[in-house]
Order: structure tokens, then C-alpha cells, then sequence
């Protein structure tokens, strides 16, 4: 850990790129309103927090090797998560691997609405597959809205379709990321010691380097159908993965093995006011080309930066940030400004709302409501364009 800095009343400190850290404010009473048809107060004790921040290093535990880092008994540790899953609070996703655009291309697009209208359109966009991320911003844009394709073509043509033709839609701009040199998947709670997270590491698949060009354009329709499945619940089970594919366990086992080696990245994520980070806000910034990956390896370090994109555009990195306090907005950018003095911020949007968060539809209390399954448009294959419909509860 670096060594903490406090600005203006806000705490932003470098943190190591292998961990993306979320702490709550002392005295934060962790406390969400319970699914629609509850009425009881949902509360995260330091167990329910622990159970995140194992699932955060290795989404698939296994539930005996949570138990046994936590001290607790397997079911205890199994009931604890299925509680917060229940309440829309906390989830597994799969997804694919964002840093690796010969497996997917993203586009950040801005998008101005017409008067009235920006709520409208971002659940429309929001009921598209291809569309993981939705937000509603203010400042000098209506939304921010992440696209997904397998190519720079299929992302013309996606964002031509859903965007310049829905009702309501002024203007887009659209900044193709050319790298995401962090992303949400490695942030972090503070539950477990240093001991504890070392051995849930440890159980840990072996890491595996990127496939070659001929393997990642083999996307099929197993690959495909197991993307759908995992994005909706990234710790179902081999058995379910296998009976909900109509195909054998053993194909299952191999073929997720290699999916979530190469192609397929596993995030655990918590409700965010839960984190104790409730604000949220979307930088667009530049510095000069020699100096972008330098500047991205430092904004990876900052536990505040949720991500990181590297675009072509007016701006080449868009910046989101998870903050604890509306002053925080200013304070952060003046901090980055120190700390980065190559880095131009050029505007910046407060997040009124995240409509959709990598292919889960939130409430306003940043909840899970629904999953809207994540699908790649493969090349080669028959193009699904129907809206599927949403898995209701997480």
C-alpha cells in the first residue's frame, strides 16, 4: 500500500494495480432497503463482507474453501452470500475479457438527449444485449453508455442501429477504447487480512495467457450459450452449466476451463452504496500520446479509479471514479492534477444514476433487479437481433 493523502477532506491514495480497494467511512452503517415485496432492512455485518471480499479475489470458490478461510462453516458462509444475491446486493458476472479488443471492442459513447427524454432513452438502450453499461450523467452529456462488439464494423453498426434511430436521441460521440488497463474486477473490500487473502489466491485456476488469433475467433454457439449463462450468474455450477446447455458435463468442464482462462473475465461486485463510495463520476481527460501508458499504469494504482479507458477520440482516457462525497469531484481532479501534472482534465459528469451495470438493471438504490444476459455478435454465425427478455432477481 502507498502511503495515504488527504485532500480537502477527502482521503486518495496510489494502491497496488493488482488490487482495486473499496472502504467504507468509519461509522458508514451498511444498511439497503430490501427487494421490492420486502420490508426488512438489509444489513452487511463484517461476515457478509468477508464473504465479498473472498469472492472478489476468486468468484468460484468453492464454498468449503471460504468456510475455512473465514472460520465458519461452509453452509454459513453459502447462506450469507445467497442472502445478499437474494436482496439484489452483491453478484457474480462473467464477462469478456475487456482488455483484449481481438475478443471484444468497446465503445464508450456519449449520448445528448432531447429535453425529458434522457431516462427514456437510456432503458431503451439499457433492454439491448450489447449495451453492458448505462448511465445517466449530468453535465455535457444526457448518458454514458458502454457498446460491445466483435468488430469495429459490427460496432458502426450497432451504434448507427440503437442509437442514431431511437426516439429522443440528439447527438452521439463515440470513443473506441483501444485499451482498459484496469477495471472493476479488481477492486477490493478491506475484510480479509493478508493471511486470508493469500489463500484464496492460492485456490486460484492457473492463470492463462491470451490464445492466439485463430483460437479467440472460434466463438461458437457452446461459447456463446455458456458467455449468456455465466453473465447471468458467474458461480452456477458445472452441472447446471452442462444440463442448461444440453451437453455433457465433461465438454462443460473443459470448455469453461478455457473460457474463463483466455476469453472470459469473473467480477464479484457489492451494490455501490454499499461500499461506502455512493457517488460516482465519469472523467474525460488527455495527456500526450508518449505518455498514456505511463499515466494509465498511474491512474490503475488510484483506488478511486473504478476504470480506465484508453480511446481514440477528442479525449483518449475516460476515467470513471467511485467517490465518497460530492466535493470529492473537484477534490479528486485537483489531486490528479498533482499527482499527474502531464494529465488534462477536460470535463467531467456527476453519475445522477447507473441505469445498468455490466448487464445488471439497477434500482435507484443501485441495486439488482433484473439480468439482461450479455451476447457478443459472433462473426460467422447467425446474428441474434431480438431483445431477449430479462432474468428477473440476480
Amino acid at each position: 500500500m502507498g502511503r495515504r493523502i488527504r485532500f480537502e477532506g477527502a482521503a486518495f491514495a496510489p494502491d497496488s494495480p493488482d488490487a482495486r480497494r473499496e472502504v467504507p467511512p468509519r461509522g458508514t452503517q451498511d444498511r439497503a432497503a430490501a427487494p421490492a415485496g420486502g420490508t426488512a432492512a438489509v444489513e452487511l455485518d463484517e461476515l457478509d463482507r468477508a464473504v465479498v471480499h473472498a469472492l472478489q479475489i476468486h468468484p468460484r470458490a468453492p464454498w468449503t474453501l471460504v468456510g475455512d478461510v473465514l472460520g465458519v462453516n461452509p453452509v454459513t458462509a453459502a447462506r450469507r452470500w445467497h442472502r445478499l444475491q437474494a436482496a439484489g446486493l452483491a453478484w457474480v458476472t462473467a464477462y469478456p475479457r475487456l482488455d483484449n479488443t481481438r475478443i471484444v471492442v468497446t465503445g464508450v459513447v456519449e449520448v445528448d438527449a432531447a429535453p425529458g427524454r434522457a431516462e427514456e432513452v437510456a432503458l431503451t438502450f439499457a433492454a439491448h444485449p450489447s449495451v453492458p453499461n448505462v448511465k445517466l450523467t449530468a453535465g455535457g452529456r444526457d448518458l454514458v453508455a458502454a457498446v460491445q462488439a466483435r468488430s469495429l464494423d459490427e460496432l458502426a453498426r450497432l451504434t448507427t442501429e440503437m442509437f442514431r434511430r431511437t426516439p429522443g436521441v440528439r447527438a452521439t460521440r463515440t470513443h473506441v477504447s483501444t485499451g482498459i488497463p484496469t477495471e472493476g474486477s479488481r477492486w477490493r473490500l478491506r475484510s480479509l487480512d493478508a493471511a486470508q487473502s493469500a489463500r484464496v489466491e492460492a485456490a486460484l485456476p492457473p492463470a492463462g495467457g491470451s490464445p492466439g488469433p485463430a483460437a479467440e475467433v472460434r466463438w461458437d454457439e457452446l461459447d456463446a450459450r455458456l458467455l449468456e449463462l455465466l453473465s447471468t450468474d458467474g458461480r452456477m455450477s458445472l452441472r447446471d452449466l452442462s444440463d442448461r446447455t444440453d451437453t455433457s458435463l465433461t465438454t462443460v468442464r473443459r470448455r469453461t476451463r478455457s473460457l474463463l482462462a483466455h476469453r472470459l473475465s469473473l467480477r464479484c461486485d457489492l451494490a455501490r452504496p454499499l461500499s461506502g463510495w455512493p457517488l460516482s463520476a465519469v472523467y474525460f481527460a488527455s495527456v500526450p500520446g508518449r505518455f498514456v501508458a505511463e499515466t494509465s499504469r498511474a491512474l490503475a494504482g488510484v483506488r478511486e479509479v473504478r476504470s480506465c479507458a484508453i480511446t481514440a477520440g477528442p479525449h483518449n482516457l475516460v476515467i470513471d471514479v467511485w467517490l465518497r462525497h460530492l466535493h470529492d469531484v473537484h477534490a479528486f481532479e485537483a489531486h490528479l492534477s498533482r499527482k499527474l501534472p502531464r494529465l488534462t482534465v477536460a470535463d467531467r459528469s456527476v453519475v445522477l444514476r447507473t441505469v445498468k451495470h455490466m448487464g445488471r438493471l439497477l434500482d435507484h438504490d443501485g441495486r439488482c433487479v433484473s439480468v439482461l444476459p450479455l451476447r457478443l455478435l459472433r462473426e460467422g454465425l447467425e446474428r441474434r437481433t431480438a431483445t431477449p427478455a430479462c432474468i428477473t432477481g440476480p
